[in-house]
């Protein structure tokens, strides 16, 4: 019914995953878009608000405010009020913007690593101090180390970042761990700034994403959830987001960072994030299985390649790959000589480790690992000649 496997030629489009490597033979898996086409009813709406033809300052529909709290109540069972919701223009600027609007300068910002870059960055943006925790590997899988976490906080610690599910080590956090995590961001009074871009993309049947502020009134009250259908849907360069505060102050605070400086969400962005989430969950069914196909053949293609290692992915398209055993300083490098466009782990807090977004079509996909395993064993051989 949906087409995945079609290539699509992305080149010359202003991409940025495909120009990075403009006029090279480099197959590009790095940032996180996919190269899908975003789904037919999202595609219809777009066309028929072209047809429109006036693309005047916009505000978000009645409808689309409807849809998105009937969502929040049928996926998670979370009964969200309409003014809990303010838009943004991409989940980075709602990270930052948290940092800035829960304590003040000088104060500290915790979060564990490896994650998504912005998450390092947001903090000193603001004037705040990071505090950054490694996960830890147990039992083939990554967690939380709250001993650590806790033994790391300082009586300045105002915010936790949390990425849920977890980019890049593929986690959906289960409700027993992030109980644990509530209580101690509880007993240290902590506000928590939630990314949850990926929880329309859990690909183990058995997973749930629960969404932190879900757990308990009093976190709802001291967390900012951030989330937007641009991962899921595939429309990240349309530029809709949005967070869920159900604290007044906190979303007034929230609210007077952004004031002068942060633009409104443009037209084009509400008309996509209506149509994905009212009429696009068939794509999204059909996209999961698509994406586990994808994911258990680079699982088991990166088990045979020398020197790597990888686990389970529970959701998102990204498998988070340890290269150290490679024995090479830039992997990423190794990589992108070899004809692999990877995610260097050096931003995510992890040096020696490369992130591959497994969001293409197969043909694509299996071209790269190819590549992948190629190199690995010429540089495995290699280092014991």
């Amino acid at each position: 019914m949906f087409d995945f496997d079609t290539v699509i030629d992305r080149r010359n489009t202003g991409s940025e995953k495909w120009d990075r490597y403009a006029g090279q033979d480099i197959i590009p898996l790095w940032v996180a878009d996919m190269d899908f086409r975003s789904p037919p009813a999202v595609l219809e709406a777009l066309q028929q608000r072209v047809e429109h033809g006036v693309f005047g300052y916009s505000r978000p529909p009645e409808e689309l405010v409807a849809v998105v709290l009937a969502m929040l109540r049928q996926e998670y069972g979370w009964q969200v009020q309409p003014e809990w919701l303010v838009w943004l223009p991409g989940l980075v600027c709602g990270l930052n913007v948290s940092c800035r609007a829960v304590g003040v300068p000088g104060d500290a910002v915790a979060t564990f690593t490896p994650v998504y870059p912005p998450f390092l960055t947001a903090p000193g943006l603001a004037g705040r101090e990071l505090i950054s925790v490694p996960l830890v590997e147990q039992q083939d899988r990554w967690e939380m180390d709250l001993e650590v976490l806790e033994q790391a906080i300082t009586p300045r610690t105002r915010l936790l970042l949390l990425c849920s599910p977890h980019n890049p080590v593929g986690r959906v956090w289960s409700r027993e761990e992030q109980l644990a995590l509530a209580d101690l961001v509880e007993r240290h009074d902590l506000m928590v700034c939630s990314d949850e871009i990926h929880a329309g993309l859990v690909l183990d049947s058995g997973k749930t994403h629960i969404p932190f502020a879900c757990l308990t009134p009093e976190l709802a009250r001291r967390t900012i959830t951030l989330l937007a259908p641009s991962k899921t849907w595939n429309i990240p360069g349309l530029g809709c987001s949005f967070a869920v505060i159900p604290d007044k102050q906190l979303r007034r605070s929230f609210r007077d960072v952004m004031a002068g400086i942060v633009p409104h969400v443009n037209l084009l962005g509400y008309t996509a994030t209506l149509a994905a989430y009212r009429d696009g969950e068939p794509w999204r069914q059909a996209l999961l299985g698509y994406l586990r196909q994808n994911r258990d053949l680079v699982l088991e293609a990166i088990q045979a390649m020398p020197g790597l290692k990888t686990w389970p992915v529970e959701a998102t398209y990204l498998a988070w790959i340890d290269a150290q055993g490679l024995g090479v300083a830039d992997p990423a490098g190794l990589f992108e000589q070899a004809g692999v466009g990877l995610s260097d782990g050096a931003p995510f807090g992890a040096p020696g480790f490369v992130r591959l977004n497994f969001g293409c079509p197969r043909s694509l996909l299996q071209q790269a690992l190819e590549r992948m395993h190629t190199v690995c064993v010429r540089k495995r051989g290699s280092a014991k000649d």
